[in-house]
């Protein structure tokens, strides 16, 4: 097998930038452009990608090094000798020619109706568009020349656009959300001498190796809250965007974590993973509660740490364990500490009911151990889950609610299924996602499932495997038990819990005859769905686990 050397691409004139983050590690898989490494400078932060895809085989730099354009920073393996060619990288702009793009931006031109400088977005790069994420300043405040004015971010990097000259900033022409490139006119600066400026430091653009695949991406709602004052390092000031790189910020948003609540441990006060995971940690111990939970606590309720009592309960007991007997401590895993967080969140955000239920799938059984027996020589075992994923696309097809997302005050209404399915790993509870289950068969399902729990019990699992799930089904059937009460998987509505099937006498209208029965427990989303639907849903489950005839209807 041939190797292959990543080296950092051409990142404009910056020089000596830190590594704050590794985003793989060796044994990974990775994909050309794919981001490896975050670098940052004072005014950016950028993703680093693969030239090529491979598998990683060693890392050449480690977190608190500093990196140049060239420097190696990993090594790949290609596989089958089909590595990926590297992707050229754009030849870098001669400083004479950046500062004529500068200068034919407008950066610096004077508006002949106010006598105010322009001041107009640089050259950032290869990018088209980006979107501003924060306003550093206000109309009124005085700035210093090189300081900061707006935030803007695509997919893969953030960067600041700094003022080319000293002055009072007279007007903002942008604002939250906006769309900028080269040459947009984002805010005039009045006593900055009345002429043109010395051309701004271009800030840190993405990587060229990433920019044509790169999409600027606005930041969400509640993500992008209008400049304050500054504020002390480490801490994330009320109403400023937090420090944290796109990944981080990527990963809060689907962990449901608050960033401008979490003081960075990283340099220069950033937020690193580490800090999200302790984040969640605290809340799931009760030590720590958003601003929206304490602001829902009875006045004079305590907060002096310790549980609950910024919610207004007991605080957690704290009991020296060791003085009862012989301990010992272990760390949790790390995918049990990224969703106690989630866990949390879903269990009391969502008024979770409960319908327990029996399937007679006697019939089913037999129909499943006929067709494994028939393809015996393809290597595929059809489980009872995959009668299942089928059953429940059919059953959410006659209810689609339960196949629906609330968003605000509306209803999102999905016209694809998508079905998790929880994997038990030795790292943890994952949950792989069937794309399109409505679309393949038993045979397919099977197949699909059997190749996405090995990829969970070996820690392989991307993101995008376990991401746009609309139901999920927890089985405990291949250990016991009887009923439980599944935690919804928000923002989905619904979840199905399934238990070990049992033979039992059931009354045929005669006589007692055996029959296997399957326990079904169906969570639900009571803002979402009533009774009488989770009823019916089951009921109509049943129906077709016991004549599997029925999804052809």
């Amino acid at each position: 097998m041939s190797t292959i050397e990543i080296n950092v691409p051409d990142i404009g004139d910056f020089k000596d930038v830190a590594v704050i983050e590794l985003l793989v590690k060796p044994g990974d898989t990775v994909k050309p452009e794919q981001s490896l490494i975050t670098v940052e400078s004072d005014k950016a932060s950028m993703e680093i990608p693969s030239s090529a895809g491979g598998v990683l085989k060693e890392l050449k730099v480690k977190v608190g090094d500093t990196v140049n354009q060239g420097t190696l920073i990993a090594v790949l393996e290609a596989g089958s000798g089909e590595a990926a060619a590297a992707a050229p990288a754009p030849e870098k702009t001669p400083k004479s020619e950046q500062k004529a793009a500068e200068v034919s931006t407008g950066a610096g031109d004077v508006a002949p109706e106010s006598g105010a400088t322009e001041i107009k977005v640089p050259d950032i790069g290869d990018f088209d568009e980006v979107a501003v994420i924060e306003l550093l300043v206000k109309p009124g405040d005085a700035v210093k020349a090189e300081q900061g004015l707006i935030t803007v971010e695509s997919d893969k990097a953030s960067m600041e656009i700094p003022s080319p000259a000293a002055g009072t900033v007279q007007e903002l022409k942008v604002k939250l959300g906006d769309k900028v490139r080269q040459g947009t006119l984002i805010a005039l600066l009045a006593g900055s001498g009345g002429g043109a400026a010395k051309p701004a430091a271009q800030p840190a653009a993405a990587a060229p190796a990433e920019a044509k695949s790169a999409s600027p991406a606005p930041a969400p709602a509640g993500d992008t809250p209008t400049a304050m004052p500054p504020h002390e390092p480490g801490t994330a000031a009320a109403g400023k965007l937090p420090h944290a790189s796109p990944s981080i910020r990527k990963a809060a948003r689907e962990l449901g974590i608050p960033l401008d609540e979490i003081p960075g441990s990283g340099p220069k006060g950033r937020i690193t993973i580490e800090d999200l995971q302790q984040f969640s940690r605290a809340v799931m111990a009760g030590a720590t509660a958003t601003r929206a939970q304490a602001a829902k606590a009875p006045v004079g309720a305590a907060a002096t740490g310790g549980g609950g009592e910024a919610l207004g309960l007991l605080p957690w007991p704290k009991v020296d364990f060791a003085k009862f007997g012989e301990i010992e401590r272990k760390d949790r895993p790390r995918i049990k500490k990224i969703s106690a967080a989630n866990l949390h969140r879903n269990w009391v955000l969502i008024p979770h009911v409960t319908n327990h239920d029996d399937a007679d799938i006697t019939e089913l059984e037999a129909f499943r151990v006929a067709t494994n027996k028939e393809n015996e020589k393809s290597g595929v075992k059809v489980t009872m889950l995959a009668f299942l994923i089928k059953a429940c696309v059919a059953a959410l097809k006659k209810f689609p609610e339960f196949n629906s997302s609330l968003d605000g005050e509306q209803l999102v209404m999905k016209h694809y299924w998508h079905i998790g399915f929880a994997a038990d790993t030795p790292q943890g509870l994952m949950v792989p996602v069937i794309k399109n289950a409505d679309q393949k068969g038993v045979l397919a399902i099977s197949k699909e499932m059997g190749e996405l729990a090995g990829k969970a019990r070996e820690g392989k699992l991307a993101p995008g495997d376990m991401q746009g799930a609309t139901f999920t089904i927890s089985s405990l059937g291949g250990i016991g038990g009887r009923y439980f009460t599944p935690i919804i998987n928000a923002p989905e509505v619904a979840i199905l819990g399934v238990c070990k099937s049992q033979t039992e006498p059931v009354w045929d209208g005669k006589q007692f005859a055996p029959r296997l029965m399957l326990p079904l427990s169906l969570s639900w989303d009571h803002r979402v769905i009533d009774g009488a639907a989770a009823a019916r849903f089951n009921a109509y489950l049943g129906q077709i686990l016991a004549d599997f005839r029925r999804v052809l209807l």
